[in-house]
């Protein structure tokens, strides 16, 4: 339990890597949100998060209300009006940002922001990757309960995790098809098997590309039936590859204490590339080159220090 804070609240715009950040940082706290999906009306949703007149009427629904929260982790632009609007409703609501919002952190009592949003000020502590709920714990426990699906699958277990196509990236049939060559000749060189994770960005298509290429190789697939096993994946693969394409994957397999690989795919940004950059040159993880042996490595968890610096705001 937080030694200062007794209530929380999350918001953002709800989409699942946002919302997975900000509630990672408030269970790092011992807190258990009340968690907020807001929309905006317009001419807010196109200006956020510059226009900041009429707050009161920006939000659908109008769901912030009293009681108010001792804290609030929000993230996204599409937040930001929304923890506004509290600041002028709550002043003593302690506001948290996560990521770069866009306008100036003074706006905030804290903004987190990964360092390779190149954001700068006296209120902002640098992350070198996304926050998460990748705890030694959470993974522990979910690979206890996943042994039973897996027992009996020769090591070294390859955990694969895939995203897709995004706004940066391109990953379509032919890319699946070449990573799933890949994850054959590596789970036939290393006499193991593949533990195998699509994302909602990966596709219909890719996956039946995916799952077909790799049927010979022992393994697990997740068919998208039942809850992801992604941190029993975590938790139990002795080595892990992902793609490159998902900032928030990535961390929280370098905060497994695994081995892992990035699978870099086609096309990325200048603030991709000093993410992974900063991952390879602190030994958190390696780009694939052919070679996925489970080397030593370096575990990547900021979580606590995140979570001393949001007890100790001002």
């Amino acid at each position: 339990m937080s030694a200062r804070f007794s209530s929380c609240w999350v918001v953002t715009d709800g989409k699942a890597g946002m919302e997975s950040q900000c509630v990672g940082l408030a269970e790092a706290l011992g807190l258990e949100p009340r968690i907020f999906r807001i929309a905006l009306r317009e001419p807010w949703r196109s200006f956020a998060p510059h226009l900041r007149m009429g707050l009161g009427k920006a939000l659908v629904g109008n769901p912030l209300a009293p009681p108010w929260p001792d804290l609030v982790i929000a993230t996204g632009r599409q937040s930001v009006p929304a923890s506004l609007l509290l600041r002028q409703r709550s002043p003593r609501t302690k506001r948290v940002q996560i990521q770069n919002p866009a306008i100036s952190p003074r706006n905030f009592d804290l903004v987190i922001a990964p360092i390779h949003d190149d954001l700068w000020g006296t209120n902002v502590i640098h992350t070198i990757g996304a926050l998460h709920r990748a705890t030694p714990e959470r993974l522990a426990s979910e690979a206890a309960a996943f042994a039973p699906k897996i027992a009996g699958l020769p090591h070294p277990r390859i955990g694969v995790l895939i995203g897709g196509a995004s706004g940066a990236y391109s990953f379509g049939a032919d890319h699946a098809r070449a990573l799933a060559k890949e994850l054959v000749q590596q789970a036939t060189a290393l006499g193991g098997s593949l533990l195998v994770t699509p994302s909602r960005r990966t596709g219909a298509e890719n996956i039946t590309v995916l799952r077909e290429a790799i049927s010979g190789v022992p393994g697990f697939f997740w068919d998208g039936a039942g809850d992801n096993p992604y941190f029993g994946i975590l938790g139990s693969a002795d080595v892990l590859l992902v793609t490159a394409d998902s900032v928030n994957m990535i961390t929280e397999a370098c905060a497994s204490g695994r081995p892992v690989y990035v699978y870099e795919l086609s096309g990325g940004t200048e603030k991709s590339a000093r993410f992974l950059e900063g991952l390879y040159l602190r030994g958190y993880a390696r780009p694939y080159r052919g070679s996925l042996e489970p080397l030593p490595t370096n575990r990547l968890y900021e979580m606590i220090r995140v979570a001393r610096a949001v007890e100790a705001i001002p």
